[in-house]
């Protein structure tokens, strides 16, 4: 039997290879003939620098710059891949909201110029085309810090243009008047990709800031506040039409401010990785697929890892098992998309904190249990 296993990471609990590791343990303990090939997999947020890193024989690059808030340093790693001429960048490393405790996270006070101080890097570095994959951000600031950190000339109400010791928050937006691009600069010069499976537009009920605000530590009535202030930015930047494209509102608003301010192109952060570590390929002559990720509901069919995989294995006729930490409501959506049986990790009543603390022998267990049921 040959066996390909191929998930996500399971959010604040496990990375995407401890998810294949634990998964591989399970099922060696069953039967250690099995042909396994693991592929940690990322949709764009945490792990796709390793995971395209991995797949490319790339290499890694560590640099200090802002964190989520304006007063912090972050030490962040970046990826360069094709010798040097791409780079990829996960946004979370500079302005993630794991780099904060929870009492700190307030998008009102929080930044991407750390995000762009590393897209200056990676082009510093020599890379000319910067893939960004959006996710897990500590961010509602429709990436005007960003822009301020690759040099943009951006000006207040106040008239002068912004000091670039003075980082923009989500606070700023409503002051903003203007954001000029500089053609020619090296910024301007690179091609830019957005890695997201993200498909909320910027503003409005399903925006940026009344969707994923609460999430980031934004009361409702920030969350009302930023809202208008990011369509207010759209209008003031004559982008109206790029603030209603599906994944403008990805990472507080920095997927439009990266198609607003650097002419940046969309692409699903599932299909960009899967490509990359030729994952097709792999699967062909497959006996099984496990995949997984840290919950599945009824957001897994929105260009989460597992329904990308799901679809890949329904095409190619491979059964195709996925395993979460948590199972919310809607997950039976993901048996539409190609997945055969779902699975929770959980044996019984737990606590939050033991759940994750356990998650590792919990996940091997059941991967155990499944097999013994298969290789009958």
């Amino acid at each position: 039997m040959r066996i390909i296993i191929a998930p996500d990471k399971f959010k604040d609990c496990l990375s995407a290879p401890e998810v294949a590791a634990a998964i591989a343990d399970g099922i060696r303990r069953v039967d250690p003939a099995v042909e396994i090939d693991c592929i940690p997999l990322a949709d764009g947020g945490e792990g796709t620098v390793a995971a395209l890193v991995g797949a490319t024989k790339g290499r890694l690059i560590r640099k200090t710059v802002t964190g989520p808030l304006p007063e912090m340093k972050v030490d962040a790693t970046f990826g360069l891949l094709d010798a040097g001429q791409t780079a990829v960048i996960e946004m979370a490393a500079a302005s993630g909201s794991a780099l904060l405790q929870p009492a700190d996270r307030n998008p009102m006070a929080t930044t991407t110029f750390g995000t762009g101080e590393l897209i200056r890097a990676a082009i510093e570095s020599g890379a000319n085309h910067i893939i960004v994959g959006l996710g897990g951000s500590a961010t509602v600031d429709g990436g005007i810090g960003c822009a301020q950190a690759c040099g943009h000339t951006i000006i207040l109400e106040e008239g002068e243009p912004v000091s670039m010791t003075e980082p923009l928050t989500g606070a700023d937006l409503s002051r903003i008047v203007m954001i000029k691009r500089h053609r020619g600069e090296a910024t301007d010069r690179a091609k830019i990709t957005i890695a997201s499976d993200v498909t909320n537009p910027l503003c409005g009920p399903n925006g940026a800031a009344r969707i994923f605000g609460p999430q980031k530590g934004a009361t409702p009535a920030q969350a009302l506040e930023l809202d208008g202030a990011l369509n207010q930015l759209a209008k003031r930047c004559n982008a109206q039409d790029i603030a209603q494209r599906p994944g403008a509102g990805a990472a507080g608003g920095l997927g439009f401010g990266l198609m607003a301010f650097f002419g940046a192109e969309l692409h699903s952060g599932i299909e960009l990785v899967m490509n990359a570590v030729r994952l097709r390929e792999r699967l062909r002559g497959a006996d099984l697929c496990i995949t997984g990720e840290g919950r599945i509901d009824d957001q897994t069919a929105q260009g989460k890892t597992v329904a990308g995989v799901a679809r890949l294995c329904r095409e190619l006729h491979i059964p195709c098992i996925a395993l979460a930490g948590a199972i919310g409501e809607g997950a039976d959506a993901c048996l539409d998309m190609g997945v055969t049986s779902y699975f929770g990790i959980s044996d019984g009543p737990r606590s939050l904190e033991d759940a994750i603390r356990d998650a590792r022998p919990l996940l091997s267990s059941l991967v155990s249990r499944i097999v013994r049921l298969i290789d009958r």
